[in-house]
């Protein structure tokens, strides 16, 4: 799903807010967890989830199809972790 398909969704669920609205309110969210990250900050949604940063080491890549050897340097990535009731719903245990 993309974001205009949430906004979309949003739009279609809550009729009497206009579209543009919406779009900022999904926007203004998006901006708040990208802020926070880049914070080197932790999102967490109760119920859903948590956004967490890790440091990924520096290591030597090799590029499979031209065997070009090379190395990639330490760098942060996203890690997200499912929250109880989103892991639940995902394994067909629904929410508790």
């Amino acid at each position: 799903m993309t974001k205009s398909e949430i906004i979309n969704q949003l739009t279609q669920e809550y009729g009497d807010l206009p579209k543009d609205v919406i779009s900022q309110m999904v926007q203004i969210i998006l901006d708040e967890i990208s802020n926070e990250l880049a914070k080197q900050g932790r999102v967490e949604i109760r119920g859903f989830g948590a956004f967490s940063l890790r440091k990924r080491s520096a290591r030597i890549t090799k590029n499979p199809k031209t065997e070009k050897i090379s190395m990639v340097s330490e760098r942060m990535s996203v890690y997200f972790r499912c929250g109880k009731d989103f892991f639940d719903m995902l394994n067909g245990e629904g929410a508790n």
